[in-house]
């Protein structure tokens, strides 16, 4: 997988959504097909909820998501603000490829199968110091205090104006990630943010959350994982 990796870590803007062998692209590259809206809302009672309501709250989700969500060729553009876009299909165990650029005091994650999160944020910025953003970004950021994956092994960052790339495999209830070709969180259990009583769900959606700055994806890829 070092390999892969190494072909995947940015160094000049891509040109096209090709992906690499044994994955799927979940973003075309040109139109929101495959996404919804989404928001922070606990999976199991999303699918408990009757079709009629589901749907509708979707439908109204979307619209609001695709008011603040564009296509840019190869680029998935927030622009910090909406629900966040949220994949059609569940995944359960799974490897994960992806890209983003931000800009300063913005904040974001990615939520794996409907849970938060997989942290996204500007190191630098004094307000979130205290939370320990000068860690950067990779960590289990909603995992109890001190539990193992809250923070990142390490500061992997890249300067604005790059791009960054993560290596995201999710298999049962434990996540490891690599921020541009470095560990931060090793096999770490995902603590479930909605009830930290009962295990993280066995299948659910990925989402890229919007939280107040600009945000670009590229480069989605997905390999389902079977055990």
């Amino acid at each position: 997988m070092v390999a892969v990796l190494a072909i995947f870590t940015p160094t000049a803007p891509s040109t096209q959504v090709q992906a690499p062998a044994g994955f799927t692209a979940l973003y075309n590259g040109r139109d929101l097909s495959g996404w919804r809206g989404g928001d922070t809302y606990d999976h199991r009672k999303w699918l408990a909820l009757p079709a009629a309501e589901r749907d509708a709250l979707e439908a109204e989700w979307t619209a609001d998501m695709r008011d603040h969500w564009r296509s840019e060729g190869p680029e998935l553009v927030n622009d910090g603000k909406g629900k966040y876009a949220t994949t059609t299909r569940d995944y359960g165990d799974f490897e994960l490829l992806v890209e983003y650029r931000t800009v300063p005091r913005a904040d974001s994650g990615i939520y794996l199968r409907g849970v938060p999160q997989v942290q996204i944020w500007d190191h630098t910025n004094p307000a979130e110091l205290r939370n320990g953003a000068d860690k950067g970004s990779g960590g289990l950021w909603n995992n109890s205090r001190g539990a193992p994956g809250k923070d990142p092994l390490m500061r992997a960052d890249k300067p604005f104006g790059e791009w960054n790339a993560f290596r995201i495999v999710m298999a049962g209830n434990r996540v490891s990630v690599w921020l541009n070709g470095q560990m931060v969180v090793d096999d770490a259990v995902m603590e479930n943010y909605y009830d930290r009583a009962q295990p993280v769900p066995d299948r659910g959606p990925i989402s890229l959350q919007t939280h107040g700055g600009e945000i670009r994806w590229r480069n989605i890829f997905m390999r389902e994982i079977t055990r």
